[in-house]
């Protein structure tokens, strides 16, 4: 396995659009693994995001989900890979339209795997 390192991503983490909307666990994660009382975020959760101001041409075309791609790093909650900030993710609209990658400010909570 080769080596992967990054933040752990969990309930608390600050996470936005590229246009300021914020995003969110759609559901809040049950079980599994807790940080300092918050759930660890994996790939199995869905995110949601609400307050994006984006507009293209003045047509409303706000960031409403974000689809996440957890690296192979070997960490596992529940059998879901764990999200890191620095798993591969993308904002799209309703029509699944990619608008760039979410904006993640830094987490505290360091892992690596060797």
């Amino acid at each position: 396995m080769s080596g992967t390192s990054g933040s752990l991503l969990d309930a608390h983490t600050v996470i936005g659009c590229p246009h300021g909307g914020r995003v969110a666990p759609a559901t809040t994660p049950s079980g599994g693994v807790r940080l300092a009382g918050a759930a660890v975020a994996t790939a199995a959760h869905s995110y949601v995001v609400t307050g994006c101001p984006h507009t293209v041409n003045g047509v409303p075309s706000p960031c409403v989900t974000v689809r996440w791609t957890a690296v192979g790093s070997g960490i596992t909650v529940d059998g879901a890979p764990v999200l890191l900030d620095t798993s591969a993710a993308e904002c799209f609209t309703a029509a699944f339209v990619p608008q760039g990658p979410p904006v993640v400010q830094a987490a505290q909570r360091k892992v690596t795997v060797r």
